[in-house]
């Protein structure tokens, strides 16, 4: 179920609940995409919480967050970039031991400056209502094995130029953030879950740098302009190494574009919710790869807007880049203009690999993207 804060037009929360969002106890099991169907049905979540980390699909598959570590509970909202305190998401985030962190009440924080994450690091938001807002937001760089769930993450600001700690012992000289929701920088193993994003400074959510087994799935986007960057810039060659699956996300109205917009590296776009795009859904440079399959698109009603993809070219000829589309439902005059020869079948190890359904199931497979409310002893 989505959720937000007082700061939240009620219009948009309105809608949410009328496009199916429910904290009912009786979940279908038709209604369950397979990230959900591995742990929303256990009333004995909250007792378990590593278990989610056997739960992701694709290529984030093996990311294990803190699942070996102990329980850290975030007490206070308050924050420190330099000096953090105990209790606080800093504290728990720069550790150098795994550590899953959950909240102890419902909390808003905001970050003095952005949060770097150490490796091992899950932050769980269930149970209670989280958001990271109104200031600078969370920054993945240089590490691995990050989950982060059922947190909402709205109107992120740039960081400043200061120090910020990034461990017990290190404290390092930040220029300053670009206004992100996340930005994933040189990172790897990284699984974002059950999120909700808007209206951030920059992007919602950047992969950059030659970061790699990634997935981002459940999340609910709204009302923002540059949703989701993969890949830094057309000539950071190393990004030819990425991969990212995109899955059962909801990408909501008042969105403009890149949903997402990759580079040189391989996104795997699968059964995903498309509402009304104001320029285009998924876009490209540097000859990425992509593969639409079972995605569920409607198309704006202006019809200049219609087309899903969109090629910024560099130079090189867009109709070698492969560019497919399987199983996808178009809705309004939607359509997607496909390239390329040979497969484009994502390479997932046996682990990785799940199940995408066709594009008419969509609209179930999605209608619980964002952060759920769980309830202690009670399926969620």
């Amino acid at each position: 179920m989505l959720y937000a804060s007082a700061a939240f037009s009620s219009t948009l929360v309105e809608a949410a609940y009328s496009n199916g969002y429910s904290n009912s106890y009786n979940i279908p099991k038709l209604l369950l995409n397979p990230i959900d169907s591995c742990w929303r049905r256990s009333p004995s979540w909250a007792s378990n919480r590593r278990a989610l980390a056997d739960c992701a699909v694709g290529f984030g598959k093996s990311a294990v967050g803190g699942k070996y570590g102990s329980i850290y509970v975030v007490t206070n909202p308050s924050d420190d970039p330099e000096n953090p305190r105990p209790g606080t998401l800093r504290h728990a985030v720069i550790q150098s031991k795994p550590l899953w962190i959950t909240f102890a009440r419902d909390m808003v924080i905001v970050l003095r400056n952005e949060l770097i994450m150490n490796s091992y690091k899950t932050i769980d938001g269930r149970g209670v209502k989280v958001e990271i807002a109104y200031g600078p937001c969370i920054t993945i760089q240089h590490v691995s094995h990050i989950i982060i769930h059922g947190i909402s993450i709205h109107d992120c600001k740039p960081g400043k130029s200061g120090r910020v700690r990034s461990s017990p012992t290190h404290i390092g000289s930040r220029k300053g953030s670009d206004g992100d929701a996340i930005a994933v920088f040189d990172s790897s193993h990284i699984w974002i879950d059950h999120c909700f994003f808007s209206r951030c400074q920059d992007g919602l959510i950047d992969v950059l740098h030659a970061s790699t087994a990634v997935t981002i799935s459940n999340n609910y986007f709204t009302q923002h302009d540059k949703v989701m960057l993969l890949g830094h810039n057309d000539n950071n060659v190393k990004d030819r190494n990425m991969r990212v699956t995109i899955a059962f996300n909801h990408f909501g109205p008042g969105l403009i574009e890149r949903m997402p917009r990759v580079r040189r590296g391989y996104a795997h776009v699968a059964n995903n919710r498309y509402e009304k795009w104001q320029m285009y859904a998924i876009g490209g440079s540097a000859e990425p790869t992509i593969f639409s399959e079972g995605n569920y698109f409607v198309a704006p009603d202006d019809p200049t807007k219609k087309q899903v993809t969109k090629r910024i070219e560099s130079g090189s000829d867009w109709r070698r880049w492969k560019w497919r589309t399987s199983k996808d439902v178009f809705n309004n005059g939607a359509y997607f203009v496909p390239s390329g020869y040979g497969t484009v079948t994502p390479l997932y190890g046996r682990a990785e690999w799940f199940s995408v359904s066709h594009g008419s199931l969509v609209p179930s497979l999605t209608s619980s993207a964002g952060p759920l409310r769980c309830y202690y002893g009670k399926i969620c």
